[in-house]
């Protein structure tokens, strides 16, 4: 992999869509824990989503076969 995607003649890079995916999977994980009622035991949400975000990007790019930054 060249850390480029080629979306319709517009070079995007590799981590930057990653990291869209990643957001895209943390906001959905973050409705759901919303909905149920997780963030109730949670000390202070927003560091928690940042947490899960960096989680969830990080599952990413470990699956991503062949990545070279």
């Amino acid at each position: 992999m060249t850390g480029h995607l080629n979306i319709y003649g517009v070079y995007v890079p590799t981590l930057l869509a990653m990291m869209l995916g990643a957001y895209l999977l943390k906001a959905g994980l973050r409705t759901l824990l919303t909905r149920l009622g997780f963030y109730r035991f949670v000390w202070h949400p927003p560091l928690f989503n940042l947490a899960l975000y960096i989680i969830v990007l990080g599952v990413i790019f470990t699956f991503v076969p062949g990545l070279k930054l």
